[in-house]
């Protein structure tokens, strides 16, 4: 399938801002399961756009305007072609060793009550990994309610737990969480997910999570939905939880109050319907 991808994010800022930073991870890597056909970054004011790899191999975009900025407009536009895998993981850009991905981090530690959650998955059946993950995989999405909120409001996954409710950041925590704590490597994905019944318009960039399976690799998953991944996928970064791959992150000087638009259009280019 050949998906097109239009993201803008939009920030205006009550004063000018100085010492802006944004940091982005929004462009995707070639693996197995897709293929970059094409791939920009525009921004509205003039500046400098350095690229670089992070330590978990995604693509690092750092932005820095020449000037002080009332606002900003961060565009991406592509087209990737992608294939089905069903959510199996190969030829992505591995840069860190796999039981690195066992560690707790600030949004994806397991409390007392994530652990017996997760013992009581564990104990229901097989209790080889790609049957627990399944399993996990239904009790997260039965457990924790998916709702649509903006994204970089991540909460931890003990506080999404309790709520029983979160945004797909928030899913996809207590999902690593609880295979963390079955000795499970764990990570999580960003990147952008088209619908079955019509194009993503208005929404954010969405988030999931891959696992490690013996004899297949890493393997995605995606407890907001309760399913695991398709072609409908585009997988952009990872890394131990939302703070390591977050499309933007920034920082500034100033500016007083930021208001913040996203619109995001993820559809199947009109070629690849016809073909």
């Amino acid at each position: 399938m050949r998906i097109c991808v239009v993201h803008e994010t939009l920030y205006t800022y009550e004063q000018p801002a100085r010492g802006l930073i944004q940091v982005l991870r929004l462009t995707p890597r070639d693996h197995d399961g897709q293929y970059v056909r094409r791939w920009r970054i525009d921004t509205s004011v003039d500046g400098r756009l350095t690229e670089r790899e992070d330590g978990f191999g995604n693509v690092v975009h750092w932005f820095t305007p020449d000037e002080p900025a009332d606002s900003l407009t961060i565009r991406v536009a592509g087209e990737v072609d992608t294939f089905e895998t069903h959510g199996i993981v190969r030829g992505a850009v591995e840069r860190l060793p796999d039981l690195f991905y066992l560690r707790d981090s600030d949004f994806c530690t397991a409390d007392a009550e994530i652990q017996a959650f997760a013992d009581a998955v564990a104990a229901a059946g097989e209790r080889t990994e790609l049957p627990m993950l399944h399993r996990l995989l239904a009790a997260v999405h039965e457990k924790v309610a998916f709702v649509r909120a903006p994204a970089g409001q991540a909460v931890p996954a003990p506080k999404a737990f309790a709520a029983g409710t979160g945004n797909c950041q928030d899913v996809a925590h207590v999902f690593i969480a609880a295979a963390r704590h079955l000795q499970i490597p764990a990570r999580y994905v960003s990147g952008y997910r088209k619908r079955e019944d019509e194009a993503e318009d208005g929404e954010t960039p969405h988030g999931w999570a891959e696992a490690l399976v013996p004899d297949l690799g890493w393997v995605a998953f995606d407890p907001a939905h309760g399913d695991g991944t398709s072609e409908n996928y585009v997988r952009v970064a990872s890394g131990l939880d939302y703070l390591g791959a977050a499309p933007i992150r920034g920082s500034r000087t100033g500016g007083g109050t930021e208001t913040l638009d996203v619109r995001l259009k993820v559809e199947q280019s009109q070629a690849s319907r016809q073909s």
